[in-house]
């Protein structure tokens, strides 16, 4: 029984270690800077590691939009746009982003 647990818990770990993360899903083509200013899925339909990356970011997004706007003022759209202004501008070759018509394009 302690075997299966130890087995278990092990297979827990490993599953966090394989996770996928920002990085490597934007250097693979899985996701983008969506022109919400949130990240968004390139290809459909995308898997649930994927779609669990792109909930877990645009959750602190979110959070950090919020917060940024009742500093300044701003509302939460007028923050979110500008920081995908800044993302695109960041964004690195070979990396994609939405056009303001919510076209991909590769930087």
């Amino acid at each position: 029984m302690n075997k299966i647990l130890a087995a278990i818990g092990l297979l827990l770990l490993l599953q966090n270690a394989w996770a996928i993360d920002i990085r490597e899903a934007k250097a693979q083509g899985l996701v983008g800077e969506a022109r919400t200013g949130y990240i968004a899925a390139v290809q459909s339909p995308p898997s649930a590691e994927v779609r669990a990356l792109i909930s877990s970011v645009n959750a602190k997004r979110k959070t950090r939009f919020t917060q940024t706007a009742q500093k300044t003022g701003a509302s939460v759209t007028q923050v979110a746009n500008r920081f995908y202004e800044l993302a695109v501008q960041k964004t690195a070759p070979g990396h994609y982003y939405q056009d303001s018509n919510g076209r991909w394009k590769k930087k």
